[in-house]
């Protein structure tokens, strides 16, 4: 390997090249673990202290030991996974063996978990090298990443703004090139949120396509695992190592992660493609919706057909929200009565909607989302995707617990804000941020697509061909260019 060679992988250009070239580099020992581990280190060092993304973080001994370990391994001709060699934190929402599990939560603050979960599981066998956890909000609830265990998560377009949630402490650590990328999971829209705010991409799968054991209820409510990278590439290569069925989630769909690693070819001439950025009348933010009113040109230059249409949502916000505090209520209920004086306001709030929700109001929000699902269903014989905003808001004030209003409509709680995304989550559809853009303020955008239930590398394809139409997602923020 030439010097010049060198000295340019020892810089931040490691730190920035897609994860799916840095992994080939590693496994043909053009360059070893240790100075991508190196690498990253030392960006973690400068950066982190600014933005709290990552936390739990071993010691730089112990993960230039693992690193080299990720060496040995392939110095003894060992067969390894797509990621070996990739330093890697997990979501705090995961638990993983030799990590803090406290999901944000001081009550959970000293929890260290004897299993991995399934994605955790299938990470360490792809190759990762762990190093620690990224932050989220307490319990995962709300898009915005503070907690009393932490700190706050802040975003690097601007430290006094959110970084989103309720990945956000991976979507920033993304962005800045802490991390190649990130695992996530998202109910109302913790991948595609903080992906928005982050100017990155967030997949949402479709449900049934990645395992999410453990889980109390896994037949129950709207919560998925999924990919945070900075590319739509590298979400397709993190996405082949978690989907697949496990034994352990009984309502995970038979699939073939393989296709994942096929080329994403662009979407054929003529793509259906169905306009409506605020979900048939959502409030939106001006500065967001001016950034991706420009993009409909984008999809037209694709080849795109695309129409001013919109599906039913109807009963979207009754379904979605009497199910998530119901769920609550079921799996955070016994913590509410032992540990109050510990949680969060909006935990608490959530929890008791859920205890006084009636059997007749579940069952109603159940037979509501069938007829939802169904008239999905009818409006995607006609249209092949769904366009709208991601998020209504730009990323906002980080002092704020949420956006309380929206373009002068009052939010009558903590989630509120987030419908143009929960909405989605209500339909079960796969679904993607990709970057879509700038606010005049220098904030970034994204664009959610949304394609057809369990159709999801269409998606990846729609948002691949946009995502090289535009080239949005190229901008780093200042503090990772310093």
């Amino acid at each position: 390997m030439a010097e010049s060679d060198t000295e340019v992988r020892s810089s931040s250009d490691l730190c920035f090249m897609s994860a799916r070239e840095l992994s080939r580099l590693v496994r043909e020992r053009e360059v070893s673990a240790r100075e991508v581990m190196t690498a990253h280190l030392d960006r973690i060092h400068r950066i982190n202290p600014q933005i709290n993304a990552i936390v739990a973080r071993l010691d730089d001994e112990r993960c230039l030991a693992l690193a080299d370990e990720a060496d040995r391994r392939l110095a003894r001709g060992e067969i390894v996974g797509p990621l070996h060699g990739l330093p890697h934190a997990f979501k705090d929402f995961e638990p993983a063996v030799g990590f803090p599990f406290t999901m944000g939560s001081p009550v959970f603050r000293n929890t260290m978990p004897k299993e991995d979960s399934v994605l955790v599981e299938r990470l360490r066998k792809a190759g990762v090298v762990p190093i620690g956890k990224t932050n989220v909000p307490e319990f995962a609830m709300g898009s915005h990443t503070y907690n009393k265990v932490y700190g706050l998560t802040r975003n690097p377009y601007d430290l006094t703004k959110s970084a989103g949630g309720s990945s956000g402490g991976a979507a920033a650590a993304v962005a800045t090139g802490m991390l190649p990328l990130a695992d996530g999971s998202d109910l109302g829209g913790s991948l595609r949120n903080p992906a928005s705010f982050n100017n990155i991409v967030g997949f949402r799968p479709s449900i049934g396509l990645v395992p999410t054991a453990p889980s109390l209820m896994p037949s129950v409510g709207f919560g998925v695992k999924g990919p945070l990278a900075r590319s739509v590439g590298d979400i397709a290569l993190l996405l082949g190592v978690m989907a697949g069925a496990d034994p352990r989630d009984p309502v995970c769909d038979p699939s073939n992660p393989s296709v994942f690693s096929l080329p994403l070819d662009p979407p054929p001439e003529r793509t259906r493609v169905a306009w409506c950025v605020d979900l048939g009348g959502l409030p939106i933010d001006p500065d967001v919706r001016s950034v991706l009113d420009r993009q409909r040109r984008t999809f037209e230059n694709l080849g795109c057909r695309v129409e001013d249409a919109c599906p039913d949502l109807s009963d979207a916000d009754e379904v979605f929200v009497t199910i998530r505090q119901w769920r609550a209520w079921v799996t955070l209920g016994h913590v509410l009565k032992q540990h109050r004086d510990q949680m969060k306001p909006e935990a608490i709030w959530e929890i008791e909607r859920g205890e006084a929700l009636t059997s007749s109001e579940v069952a109603r929000a159940l037979v509501r989302h069938g007829e939802l699902l169904a008239r999905v269903r009818e409006f995607q014989e006609r249209f092949d995707f769904l366009v709208c905003t991601v998020s209504q808001v730009p990323p906002f004030d980080a002092t704020l617990d949420w956006p309380h209003e929206i373009d002068g409509v009052a939010m009558d709680n903590y989630v509120a804000w987030m419908k143009s995304a929960y909405w989605i989550s209500a339909t079960m559809c796969p679904a993607i941020s990709v970057p879509a853009g700038f606010t005049t303020g220098g904030l970034p955008v994204g664009v959610q697509i949304v394609g057809v239930y369990r159709n999801d590398i269409d998606v990846l394809r729609m948002a691949r061909a946009f995502e090289r139409a535009t080239n949005f997602a190229d901008r780093r923020p200042a503090v990772a260019l310093e």
